[in-house]
């Protein structure tokens, strides 16, 4: 196991100092879903949710959580982001499931602003249709692919899990 670089000699936390670092092109992909009941993804659908578009709003709602990420998770350093993907597929019965592109040309990586992305989106869904449907289900959100940076390439792998 690789030796924890998020303690000072103090054995308290610290932002690693990624000064010296190269800068390379980053990417991260990150996915996850949300159930609902399946007359709710037919409203979604039909455009017949009071609150608006709810993709739209997701989307925009995931692209403006990735840009935050360093203001919510203490130890994320403040990447300046050259691009933002959010995407949506459905089973067409209850299943939304939401990817982000996370990319960026720097010191450290995008893996978290990826995952904030999926999270904010799928929470925003969530919120746009909760006055119908409170019992929806967040999961299985996870890093699906991440491309740049000391540590290589990595791709998901489901088996890895079980």
């Amino acid at each position: 196991m690789d030796n924890l670089t998020h303690f000072n000699s103090q054995n308290r936390s610290k932002m690693v100092d990624v000064t010296n670092k190269e800068v390379t092109s980053r990417t991260a992909i990150a996915t996850g879903q949300i159930k609902m009941h399946p007359e709710t993804l037919n409203r979604i659908h039909e455009g017949k949710i009071k609150k608006g578009d709810v993709l739209a709003v997701a989307q925009v709602a995931g692209i403006m959580a990735a840009k935050q990420t360093s203001s919510l998770i203490p130890m994320c350093h403040l990447i300046p982001l050259t691009g933002v993907d959010i995407h949506f597929e459905d089973d067409n019965e209850s299943i939304i499931t939401c990817s982000a592109q996370v990319k960026t040309k720097h010191v450290t990586g995008v893996e978290i602003e990826g995952l904030l992305a999926v999270q904010t989106a799928l929470l925003t869904i969530y919120d746009m249709c909760k006055a119908i449907d409170r019992g929806m289900i967040i999961n299985d959100v996870h890093l699906v692919e991440k491309m740049g940076g000391k540590s290589g390439h990595f791709i998901f792998d489901e088996q890895d899990k079980n």
